[in-house]
């Protein structure tokens, strides 16, 4: 029997410092996040990170904590109930850290009886911190726990003409009535290191600003997160027939200490006012469920500095969420894979 595994980033339970700083651990002190030797991951994390970060987390949190809960594990529960009943398999919903964990999720599918499990991690482009990660921990569970069950892996779908159409037609729809100057594209930033470690080819091409690494299609594109993110807003710029000059493309989320992908969404946006760009819409497509990362982030932060420096108006457009087109076209998706 088939079933699916959806598979999102997760979240604490609580916003508060002693809930986040659990979660910060299992979440920083994963080896494909901070990719160094565990000795000094952990000094960097328990010695040096979570001394301070889980009370300014726990503030951010607090900024954007729904009634319901966590926006993003409500947002994905709502996906999740609308999706089941478009698809005639199981389908589950963990995250990759906190406790709605990838083994409930699979032992719930277990318990149902599936035993070939297309294993769906909710990110459109590959990246070894986001998807490769929930496909070594399945991997892991299912070795461990449940040797007689199948998992494949659902691929990035960055570039999937369904998807691009869907994400576009969403975008089209939030711009209405929006005059802006500059339409940003803002994915999350990742190490450069990062992105050569998961080019199985090493064949990777040099970081050229604005530019893609890798050509789109050819083995070292496959798994290069910046190929993909490049490619998503080409695909997205050509169907709504945005000008060059009216869009950008920019990274968020960095840590210090590192060499991460450029430019950066802060610097770029904060810069934006003196150039004459004061009126900025922000979407961000390495996410399909509004987070952390989106709504204060973006939606908060970004646009309070943005307004600081002297722009007047700015546009946070939300993630796919629970939108009903997205929906079923996961379903679409299942739907093509449990009839095989």
């Amino acid at each position: 029997m088939k079933g699916v595994l959806l598979v999102n980033l997760g979240s604490p339970d609580a916003p508060t410092p002693e809930a986040v700083k659990p979660y910060l651990d299992e979440f920083l002190m994963d080896k494909y996040v901070i990719d160094v030797p565990y000795l000094l991951r952990a000094f960097l994390v328990r010695g040096i990170i979570l001394r301070k970060r889980p009370e300014e987390s726990a503030h951010a949190y607090q900024k954007i904590w729904w009634k319901e809960g966590s926006p993003l594990i409500v947002l994905s529960e709502r996906m999740h109930k609308k999706v089941q009943p478009l698809v005639n398999v199981p389908v589950g919903l963990a995250m990759r850290y906190g406790s709605m964990t990838i083994e409930k999720g699979l032992q719930d599918l277990y318990d149902q009886g599936v035993t070939e499990v297309m294993l769906f991690p909710l990110y459109p482009q590959y990246a070894m911190a986001s998807t490769l990660t929930i496909e070594a921990l399945a991997d892991e569970i299912r070795k461990k726990k449940f040797p007689d069950m199948k998992i494949m892996n659902f691929p990035a779908f960055y570039n999937k003409p369904d998807y691009i159409n869907v994400l576009s037609n969403s975008i089209k729809e939030h711009l209405k009535g929006f005059e802006y100057d500059k339409l940003v594209f803002s994915y999350h930033g990742i190490p450069e290191r990062h992105v050569r470690k998961t080019d199985k080819t090493k064949s990777h091409r040099k970081f050229v600003t604005n530019k893609m690494c890798c050509e789109a299609g050819t083995p070292a594109a496959e798994f290069c997160y910046r190929t993909h993110c490049y490619e998503t807003t080409r695909l997205v710029v050509e169907q709504l027939g945005i000008p060059e000059n009216k869009y950008c493309q920019t990274f968020q989320s960095r840590l210090a200490g590192d060499k991460w992908l450029e430019p950066y969404t802060d610097v770029e946006i904060d810069n934006m006012p003196a150039k004459g760009i004061k009126k900025i819409a922000v979407v961000t497509p390495a996410f399909v469920t509004d987070c952390l990362e989106t709504l204060e982030e973006i939606a908060m932060r970004a646009k309070e500095d943005f307004q600081a420096k002297g722009g007047e108006d700015f546009l946070a457009i939300p993630c796919l969420n629970d939108d009903d087109a997205w929906c079923e076209l996961v379903g679409n998706w299942i739907n093509d894979w449990s009839k095989k």
